[in-house]
């Protein structure tokens, strides 16, 4: 684009933004802390989703600081049911290295956010262009999207390669006064008129800078090479009570669902018969399959069949060994951090 052209497909873009924009706690502040927790929270996952999470958040953890030194039980707890764990436990690790490496003040450089474990390219761009008005494009779907229908650009947007393209067309046309504005008003058009599908041109700001409007070939874009299949696993959860407490089991330290809490659970084939676990099997004198819930994670699809087991009468809680078990009431899982997977047995559970 010519510069003039350049000058006013900002200033038509951000028109729109002002008065159309999303209106999003995070969007009230400039502060580089929240802005990341923000964005942390938005990978992912949908923003109104998002949103009372974010602010239980950061009612509980208003400062760097505070994250820096969260208890890790409760922090998860907190994160429950927003899924991705991991990247709960990299905000803390990025809260106590910025305390450590930049004593406890955000850094404002790119360069430097970019070294904050579990902050990306795109988090990046986004606190350095709303926190601190840097022109760097924060590329997300949505972007990706909205740039490669306005230049038709048919890279292959599932290629790491192919960023480099669509950064180098949006540093030329990134507002130099609003860039944050800029960033979240591409995001808004992607999220509200520029669909995947049966996009909405006919009300869309950039209609009259867009190449595939013009041609008619919106929908040819962007280029995405197919997703690979999600594996399928299969597993058999065993509710087992005794007065009002459940045998729960800890998950390891390291991996999927890590440090969260779950029923028992046995990977079998698909339509496997019911396999008692080994260190229950003698204690079980009744069982009932109730239902199954399916799990998505971004690589794996959990189908876990929920079992509701029968004890002896007799047995006793430390009669049954397993490894990182707990007998845990209700009240107590209010401060555990249970599993995605786990939260929908339990409703599964209770409505049968």
């Amino acid at each position: 684009m010519k510069q003039t052209k350049i000058e006013n497909f900002n200033k038509d873009l951000l028109n729109w933004y002002d008065l159309n924009k999303k209106l999003l706690p995070w969007r009230m502040t400039l502060e580089p802390y929240k802005i990341w927790i923000s964005e942390i929270m938005s990978q992912q996952t949908q923003v109104e989703t998002v949103i009372p999470y974010y602010k239980r958040f950061i009612d509980k953890y208003p400062t760097l600081r505070d994250l820096a030194v969260a208890d890790d039980a409760e922090l998860l707890k907190l994160w429950e049911g927003l899924g991705y764990y991991s990247r709960v436990r990299n905000l803390k690790s990025g809260a106590q290295q910025v305390m450590n490496e930049f004593g406890g003040k955000f850094p404002t450089q790119i360069n430097e956010i970019r070294s904050i474990k579990g902050i990306g390219p795109y988090s990046a761009a986004s606190i350095s262009s709303i926190s601190f008005n840097a022109p760097e494009p924060a590329i997300d779907g949505n972007l990706f999207r909205v740039t490669s229908r306005l230049f038709e650009i048919s890279d292959d947007i599932s290629k790491s390669s192919s960023r480099k393209i669509f950064d180098e067309k949006l540093r030329v046309i990134i507002s130099r006064d609003r860039p944050g504005d800029f960033n979240q008003a591409l995001m808004d058009v992607g999220a509200t008129i520029c669909h995947p599908k049966s996009p909405k041109c006919d009300v869309c700001p950039l209609r009259g800078y867009c190449q595939s409007f013009q041609t008619g070939d919106q929908e040819k874009f962007p280029v995405k090479s197919k997703k690979i299949k999600q594996k399928q696993l299969y597993y058999q959860s065993f509710a087992i009570k005794l007065g009002d407490k459940y045998l729960m089991v800890k998950r390891p330290s390291a991996g999927l669902l890590a440090d969260m809490w779950t029923f028992p659970l046995v990977e079998v084939e698909e339509n496997a018969e019911v396999i008692l676990p080994s260190e229950l099997r003698n204690q079980i004198v009744k069982f009932e399959e109730i239902g199954e819930i399916s799990h998505i994670f971004s690589h794996l699809k959990w189908h876990v069949r929920l079992i509701v087991c029968q004890l002896e009468d007799v047995v006793a809680k430390d009669g049954l060994m397993i490894h990182n078990q707990a007998w845990l009431s209700e009240k107590d899982l209010k401060t555990r951090a249970l599993a995605g997977p786990q939260i929908k047995l339990f409703k599964l559970l209770k409505n049968n």
